[in-house]
Protein backbone atom coordinates (compact mmCIF):
# COMPACT_ATOMS: atom_id res chain seq x y z
CA UNK A 1 0.00 0.00 0.00
CA UNK A 2 2.75 2.79 0.58
CA UNK A 3 4.78 1.77 -2.18
CA UNK A 4 1.42 2.42 -4.48
CA UNK A 5 1.42 5.60 -2.75
CA UNK A 6 4.37 6.58 -3.17
CA UNK A 7 4.18 5.58 -6.96
CA UNK A 8 1.87 7.91 -7.31
CA UNK A 9 3.18 10.59 -5.95
CA UNK A 10 6.14 10.09 -7.85
CA UNK A 11 4.05 9.94 -10.85
CA UNK A 12 2.47 13.33 -10.59
CA UNK A 13 5.23 14.70 -8.85
CA UNK A 14 8.16 14.32 -11.39
CA UNK A 15 6.61 16.02 -14.24
CA UNK A 16 5.71 18.67 -11.98
CA UNK A 17 8.86 19.33 -11.06
CA UNK A 18 10.48 18.85 -14.35
CA UNK A 19 8.48 21.46 -15.94
CA UNK A 20 8.91 23.46 -13.17
CA UNK A 21 12.82 23.71 -13.80
CA UNK A 22 13.03 24.13 -16.93
CA UNK A 23 9.63 26.79 -17.50
CA UNK A 24 9.88 28.72 -14.60
CA UNK A 25 13.32 28.60 -12.50
CA UNK A 26 15.93 26.99 -10.34
CA UNK A 27 18.88 27.63 -7.45
CA UNK A 28 22.04 27.74 -9.17
CA UNK A 29 25.72 28.55 -7.22
CA UNK A 30 27.42 31.48 -8.65
CA UNK A 31 31.61 30.73 -9.09
CA UNK A 32 33.96 33.28 -9.04
CA UNK A 33 34.60 36.69 -8.37
CA UNK A 34 33.48 38.91 -11.66
CA UNK A 35 30.41 40.15 -10.17
CA UNK A 36 31.59 41.18 -6.86
CA UNK A 37 30.67 43.11 -4.70
CA UNK A 38 26.75 41.82 -5.72
CA UNK A 39 27.56 38.57 -6.02
CA UNK A 40 30.02 36.55 -3.68
CA UNK A 41 31.24 39.89 -1.89
CA UNK A 42 33.31 37.51 0.75
CA UNK A 43 35.67 35.36 -1.51
CA UNK A 44 35.62 32.14 0.67
CA UNK A 45 31.55 32.10 0.77
CA UNK A 46 29.21 31.76 -2.78
CA UNK A 47 26.20 32.63 -3.19
CA UNK A 48 23.19 30.73 -4.42
CA UNK A 49 20.84 32.62 -6.59
CA UNK A 50 17.36 32.09 -8.10
CA UNK A 51 17.29 32.01 -11.41
CA UNK A 52 13.71 32.71 -13.15
CA UNK A 53 13.48 31.43 -16.72
CA UNK A 54 10.37 32.83 -17.13
CA UNK A 55 10.00 36.14 -19.51
CA UNK A 56 13.74 35.16 -20.90
CA UNK A 57 12.81 32.65 -23.49
CA UNK A 58 10.92 36.01 -25.19
CA UNK A 59 13.58 38.37 -24.48
CA UNK A 60 12.48 40.63 -21.91
CA UNK A 61 15.65 41.91 -20.29
CA UNK A 62 15.93 45.23 -18.96
CA UNK A 63 19.66 47.36 -18.55
CA UNK A 64 20.88 46.47 -15.64
CA UNK A 65 19.34 42.72 -14.96
CA UNK A 66 21.76 39.89 -13.97
CA UNK A 67 21.54 37.23 -15.97
CA UNK A 68 22.79 34.01 -16.87
CA UNK A 69 23.94 32.66 -20.36
CA UNK A 70 26.03 29.89 -22.41
CA UNK A 71 29.39 31.25 -22.19
CA UNK A 72 30.29 32.37 -26.03
CA UNK A 73 33.90 30.68 -25.49
CA UNK A 74 32.76 27.63 -23.88
CA UNK A 75 28.91 26.28 -24.47
CA UNK A 76 29.99 23.69 -22.15
CA UNK A 77 29.77 26.60 -19.24
CA UNK A 78 27.35 28.99 -18.22
CA UNK A 79 28.33 32.41 -17.02
CA UNK A 80 26.42 34.94 -15.06
CA UNK A 81 26.50 38.62 -16.01
CA UNK A 82 25.06 42.17 -15.78
CA UNK A 83 23.09 43.62 -19.15
CA UNK A 84 24.62 46.95 -19.57
CA UNK A 85 23.11 47.22 -23.78
CA UNK A 86 20.42 46.50 -25.49
CA UNK A 87 20.38 46.41 -29.45
CA UNK A 88 20.87 49.01 -30.84
CA UNK A 89 22.58 50.85 -27.52
CA UNK A 90 25.82 52.25 -28.17
CA UNK A 91 28.77 51.11 -25.83
CA UNK A 92 31.72 51.69 -25.18
CA UNK A 93 34.19 48.89 -24.11
CA UNK A 94 36.57 48.44 -21.33
CA UNK A 95 40.37 48.10 -20.88
CA UNK A 96 43.13 48.69 -23.56
CA UNK A 97 40.65 48.72 -26.53
CA UNK A 98 38.55 51.79 -26.06
CA UNK A 99 35.95 51.12 -28.45
CA UNK A 100 32.88 52.06 -29.47
CA UNK A 101 30.35 49.43 -29.96
CA UNK A 102 26.78 49.74 -31.16
CA UNK A 103 24.92 46.61 -30.03
CA UNK A 104 23.25 44.54 -33.23
CA UNK A 105 20.06 43.49 -33.39
CA UNK A 106 19.59 40.36 -31.59
CA UNK A 107 22.14 40.69 -28.83
CA UNK A 108 22.63 42.34 -25.56
CA UNK A 109 26.16 43.98 -24.17
CA UNK A 110 26.77 41.64 -21.02
CA UNK A 111 29.83 42.91 -18.15
CA UNK A 112 30.25 41.82 -14.77
CA UNK A 113 30.45 44.44 -12.18
CA UNK A 114 34.39 43.57 -10.93
CA UNK A 115 35.88 45.71 -14.06
CA UNK A 116 39.19 43.99 -15.37
CA UNK A 117 38.32 40.27 -13.08
CA UNK A 118 35.35 39.71 -15.63
CA UNK A 119 35.32 37.58 -19.34
CA UNK A 120 32.52 39.78 -20.67
CA UNK A 121 31.35 41.56 -23.75
CA UNK A 122 34.65 43.63 -23.56
CA UNK A 123 36.75 40.23 -24.26
CA UNK A 124 34.22 38.56 -27.02
CA UNK A 125 31.73 41.19 -27.98
CA UNK A 126 27.87 41.40 -28.06
CA UNK A 127 26.15 38.23 -26.96
CA UNK A 128 23.16 36.70 -29.44
CA UNK A 129 19.86 37.16 -27.30
CA UNK A 130 19.32 33.34 -27.85
CA UNK A 131 22.10 32.66 -25.14
CA UNK A 132 20.26 34.02 -22.05
CA UNK A 133 18.95 30.72 -20.35
CA UNK A 134 17.84 33.05 -16.83
CA UNK A 135 17.39 36.22 -14.58
CA UNK A 136 18.21 36.03 -11.43
CA UNK A 137 15.98 37.53 -9.39
CA UNK A 138 17.05 37.04 -5.75
CA UNK A 139 19.97 35.97 -3.70
CA UNK A 140 18.73 32.90 -1.85
CA UNK A 141 21.86 31.26 0.16
CA UNK A 142 23.75 32.08 2.69
CA UNK A 143 20.72 32.92 4.83
CA UNK A 144 22.47 36.49 6.24
CA UNK A 145 22.59 37.68 2.47
CA UNK A 146 18.98 36.61 1.59
CA UNK A 147 17.82 39.80 -0.60
CA UNK A 148 15.87 40.72 -4.32
CA UNK A 149 18.42 41.36 -6.82
CA UNK A 150 17.77 44.95 -8.18
CA UNK A 151 18.12 46.07 -11.33
CA UNK A 152 20.60 48.89 -10.99
CA UNK A 153 23.06 49.71 -13.90
CA UNK A 154 26.35 51.08 -12.30
CA UNK A 155 26.50 55.22 -13.25
CA UNK A 156 30.10 54.38 -14.76
CA UNK A 157 28.73 51.55 -17.51
CA UNK A 158 25.53 53.10 -19.12
CA UNK A 159 24.86 53.46 -22.44
CA UNK A 160 26.87 56.38 -24.43
CA UNK A 161 23.75 56.34 -26.61
CA UNK A 162 20.62 54.08 -25.80
CA UNK A 163 18.56 52.56 -28.47
CA UNK A 164 15.32 54.78 -29.67
CA UNK A 165 13.50 51.73 -30.41
CA UNK A 166 13.57 50.12 -27.12
CA UNK A 167 12.45 51.65 -23.83
CA UNK A 168 14.65 49.16 -21.72
CA UNK A 169 13.85 45.81 -22.96
CA UNK A 170 13.53 43.47 -25.86
CA UNK A 171 9.98 42.28 -26.63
Amino acid sequence: MAFRFFGKTLLYALPLGVTFLDCVGYVARVDGISMQPALNPVPDEKDYVFLLRWGTHNSQVERGDIISLISPKDPAQKIIKRVVGLQGDVVSTLGYKHEIVRVPEGHCWVEGDHTGHSMDSNTFGPVALGLMSARAVAIVWPPERWRILENELPRRRRPIQASKNSSNYYN
